[in-house]
C-alpha cells in the first residue's frame, strides 16, 4: 500500500468497517455465559446488538442447543435468514471452517471436509461473504493462549488443549481453486484470511492467472501458532506488500488485539473484534463483543475516523462486484499489469 504525506489524515481515509466475531467457536458457553449465545433467538439478537453498537460485518458461526458448534448447513441457513431479517444492511460473513470444535473430549479439532465446505456456496439465504484461507498451514490457537487466559475455562482441560494445539487449516491449491469457482458462480464474495506474506503471494499468483476475478478484501491474522505472530513488524511488512486497491483488516487475539487494531485504525485500515478473538480486556476482565465494538468506535472517533454504515461498508467492500478479465481485476485492485510477451523492465500501471 502506498502512503503519502497526508495519508494519515482522517479526512483522506475510508470510513471504518468493523468486523465482529461474536460466536466464539473455540469456547463453550459456560466459559462466558453472559456473552456466548446458544439459542437461535439469542444468536440473532447478538447480531442485532453488535450492529447497533457499530459493527457492520458479522463473522458468523452457529451453535447447537447443547452449546457445541454446529456443522449442519440447515442451522446456518436458519441463522443467516434470521440475521438478514433483523439487520438487513449487515454484511454476513460465514466462517469458512463452519466449526472447528472437537466432537468430544480428546478428539482433534478439525475443519470440515472439502466437499462440505464447498457447500457453503449453496447456503440459502446466500451470505455476502465466505472466509477463504490460502495454503494449508498449522493453526495452533493454544500457542499464545497463556495459562492465565484460559484458567477456569474449557480450554484449560488438557484434552481440549491437545485437540486445539494440533489443528491445521486445509487450504491446498485444488480446494481453493474449486471453492473460489463455486463462490463466484453464486455471487458470494470470498474474504481472504491470510496468515502472512506467503499466503498473499499465492493469492496474487491466482489473480494473475485469472483464477479469481473480484475485489480483494483481506484480513491479516497475527495469532501465531503457524500464522504470523502479533509483531507490528509482521503487520507492517504485510501492509507494505498488499496492493493499493484492497481493503485490509487486522485480526489478532487477547491483549494483542487492541494495540494492533489501534495501529490499523490510525493507518486507515479496518479492525476485527469479538469473543472469537478475546474474552478479556487489557486488565484481564471479561469483555463482551459489544463492549469491544464500543471501545473500537471510541478510539476511531478519537483518531478522527467515522464509522461506516452497513450500506457504506457494502460499497467499501464492493459486495456483489466481479470483473470480466484479469486486466480489469488487476487494475481495480491497484496491482501492476501482467507482463506482456517481450516486455522489458517493470510493467507500469496505466
Amino acid at each position: 500500500m502506498q502512503f503519502f504525506d497526508d495519508s494519515l489524515h482522517p479526512e483522506n481515509m475510508e470510513k471504518v468497517v468493523i468486523t465482529v466475531a461474536p460466536y466464539a467457536p473455540e469456547w463453550m458457553p459456560e466459559d462466558f455465559p453472559e456473552d456466548i449465545p446458544v439459542t437461535m433467538d439469542q444468536q440473532v439478537q447478538k447480531a442485532v446488538d453488535c450492529y447497533e453498537a457499530g459493527a457492520t460485518v458479522l463473522h458468523l458461526h452457529v451453535r447447537e442447543l447443547d452449546g457445541k458448534g454446529s456443522k449442519r448447513l440447515s442451522k446456518f441457513n436458519e441463522l443467516i435468514g434470521g440475521v438478514r431479517e433483523a439487520v438487513p444492511d449487515m454484511i454476513i460473513q460465514v466462517g469458512g471452517s463452519i466449526s472447528f470444535a472437537p466432537e468430544s473430549d480428546g478428539e482433534a479439532a478439525l475443519w470440515l471436509s472439502d466437499d462440505t465446505r464447498h457447500m457453503l456456496a449453496e447456503l440459502s439465504p446466500r451470505p455476502d461473504q465466505v472466509t477463504v484461507a490460502i495454503n494449508t498451514i498449522q493453526m495452533n490457537i493454544m500457542e499464545l493462549l497463556y495459562p492465565e487466559y484460559r484458567e477456569g475455562t474449557s480450554l484449560a482441560d488438557p484434552l481440549y488443549e491437545a485437540a486445539y494445539s494440533e489443528m491445521t487449516v486445509p487450504a491446498g491449491p485444488a480446494w481453493v481453486t474449486e471453492h473460489l469457482k463455486r463462490l463466484q458462480a453464486n455471487n458470494i464474495q470470498p474474504h481472504f484470511q491470510l496468515t502472512g506474506i506467503h499466503a498473499y503471494e499465492t493469492l496474487e499468483r491466482m489473480v494473475r492467472k485469472g483464477l479469481y476475478k473480484g475485489p480483494l478484501n483481506l484480513t491479516w491474522i497475527g495469532i501465531g501458532g503457524g500464522f504470523d505472530g502479533p509483531n507490528p513488524f509482521n503487520m507492517f511488512n504485510f501492509i507494505n506488500r498488499v496492493p493499493d486497491g484492497c481493503t485490509l483488516t487486522s485480526e489478532s487475539l487477547f491483549k494483542n488485539m487492541l494495540p494492533l487494531n489501534t495501529i490499523a485504525l490510525a493507518m486507515g485500515l479496518h479492525p476485527r473484534v469479538g469473543t472469537e478473538d478475546t474474552i478479556i480486556d487489557q486488565h484481564g476482565k471479561r469483555f463482551t463483543s459489544v463492549q469491544q465494538i464500543q471501545q473500537t468506535v471510541r478510539i476511531a472517533h478519537e483518531l478522527g475516523r467515522e464509522i461506516a454504515s452497513g450500506k457504506e461498508a457494502r460499497d467499501i467492500y464492493r459486495i456483489g462486484v466481479q470483473y470480466d478479465t484479469v486486466e480489469q481485476t488487476l487494475l481495480a485492485n491497484g496491482m501492476a499489469p501482467n507482463r506482456k510477451p517481450g516486455q522489458k523492465g517493470v510493467p507500469r500501471r496505466d
